[in-house]
């Protein structure tokens, strides 16, 4: 497959916005280009557009080069930029499995790209041919999150990888919660498919989502058209300091306290007569099937908790999503849920 094929003509030769600082290779210098405030007060230079430091950084981390990764304001900015690269208006189309994280729906939506969504087995199983079956000579993306959200649950890597080698376009591996799940996610096997991109982010284990940082792992080539399409200066000073040095502090005691959270809770909830169906979980969330949700909901609401009612979504009717807590915190969920009928 060639991915240049896949592109937005009006993308494959655009020219980025292009700054002094992309030219200057050095890491001291009188800076007299962007028409900055000259006086330090550590915010009065742009931020370096390219995020080298940080992306090395990541590159540690991740154990991923440095050119195989990008940074968005989110992870909403990659996904938004996917439409924008990759699909014409009124012309292309994306495939999705359903039910799962709205903003794909959403960018598909504001990009004017017609969406189809391919739904997922009663227990939120997935289909690959089904969803390779949706897919027409005018399919440039398909998405697959994993474990997907809301129904918290990973998807088999044999059929992930099907979907993948057999799709003539773009898909786009959402892992946003992977550092949850039991099983390792694609990132290690990126090479293998010039076709993929992955979705990660710091909002989750990391516990960045105030900083607003997304993470895309791709072929250089697309990693580089997504870089010229992006807006320059987007990933601020402060994010880019803070993510850093969050970087550096280990989460692994944290990150299995909520896995041990997440069983605990998930035990206790067996045994309540008010959930009538737990879900499997691979994420640091859970979903149940109760009889009233919006009914309980509101009594939640009422304890000062807030949790997600995800009934109205086809295919998750009669459900809530309830996100892990502090050890605190659950046990004041667990408390108020144990005492419904």
């Amino acid at each position: 497959m060639d991915i240049r094929n896949l592109l937005r003509e009006n993308i494959k030769n655009l020219a980025p916005y292009s700054t002094a600082r992309d030219e200057y290779q050095g890491d001291l210098g009188i800076y007299l280009d962007a028409n900055e405030n000259p006086y330090n007060n550590g915010f009065n230079r742009y931020p370096d557009p390219r995020q080298k430091e940080l992306k090395k950084v990541i590159s540690s981390v991740k154990k991923m080069p440095v050119e195989n990764i990008f940074i968005g304001n989110g992870s909403d900015e990659p996904i938004d930029l996917v439409f924008r690269v990759f699909c014409d208006p009124r012309i292309h189309n994306a495939v999705s499995i359903a039910p799962t994280y709205g903003m794909y729906k959403v960018a598909a939506a504001i990009n004017d790209v017609e969406f189809r969504e391919v739904p997922l087995g009663e227990d939120f199983s997935l289909d690959a041919d089904k969803l390779l079956a949706a897919a027409d000579e005018n399919s440039r993306l398909m998405f697959i999150c994993s474990p997907n959200n809301p129904s918290a649950n990973s998807f088999p890597a044999e059929s992930v990888e099907k979907v993948i080698r057999k799709f003539n376009g773009i898909v786009v591996l959402d892992e946003a919660y992977i550092d949850f799940a039991e099983k390792e996610g694609f990132l290690s096997r990126l090479g293998e498919f010039p076709n993929l991109i992955i979705l990660q982010t710091l909002s989750k284990a990391w516990g960045m989502a105030g900083l607003r940082l997304g993470l895309a792992f791709a072929d250089p080539f697309i990693v580089d058209i997504m870089s010229r399409v992006k807006y320059p200066y987007n990933i601020n000073v402060v994010t880019q300091k803070i993510v850093m040095e969050q970087l550096a502090k280990p989460i692994d005691k944290q990150l299995q306290e909520l896995k041990q959270q997440r069983d605990r809770v998930m035990e206790a909830m067996k045994k309540m007569p008010v959930i009538k169906k737990l879900f499997p979980s691979d994420a640091n969330f859970v979903l149940v099937k109760v009889d009233e949700p919006r009914k309980i909901y509101n009594l939640l609401i009422e304890a000062g908790i807030i949790v997600r009612d995800r009934s109205r979504i086809k295919g998750c009717e009669g459900t809530l999503r309830i996100t892990i807590g502090t050890p605190e915190e659950n046990d004041r969920l667990l408390k108020i849920l144990g005492e419904l009928e």
